[in-house]
């Protein structure tokens, strides 16, 4: 029966950590903090937890996939000034809306909640410092659309 566990426990810690993310870091990628067109701003997105690793929905921004959530990565996106909302989905709908101003920088962080069958993963918007802060160990997983 020990055998029986300690083998459930490393298969489950392998796959917890084959679903993180992979590559660079946010301090070695060192990317800039606002988008180099003027009229636009940036939105970084990023999930600095592995709780729920498995569970890596696509991060819908005003309807379009820009990406996925995935434990320990970031990403990012340059968009025009206008209002935004991002919709991650696994078991419910979760949204934050937000507007984004020319020449400024947005942070959308991740993070998982416990479901009636599997967890939620929602994002929120949160200050630069705390973002900047947070997302120094998440791994850049590139871009789906720029």
């Amino acid at each position: 029966m020990k055998r029986f566990i300690k083998s459930f426990i490393l298969i489950s810690l392998a796959i917890s950590m084959s679903a993180c993310a992979t590559g660079a870091k946010f301090t070695e990628v060192q990317p800039d903090l606002v988008s180099e067109k003027q009229e636009h701003g940036r939105i970084f997105f990023y999930r600095p937890s592995s709780l729920g690793a498995a569970l890596q929905p696509d991060v819908l921004l005003n309807g379009e996939k820009v990406g996925e959530a995935i434990s320990w990565g970031f990403f990012y996106v340059d968009r025009p000034a206008g209002t935004y909302t991002c919709v991650t989905s696994t078991e419910v709908k979760r949204k934050v809306s937000f507007t984004l101003e020319e020449g400024k920088t947005r942070f959308v962080r991740f993070s998982t909640s416990i479901g009636f069958f599997v967890g939620h993963v929602y994002g929120e918007l949160v200050d630069e410092s705390i973002g900047m802060s947070e997302i120094k160990d998440c791994h850049y997983i590139g871009q789906a659309n720029q």
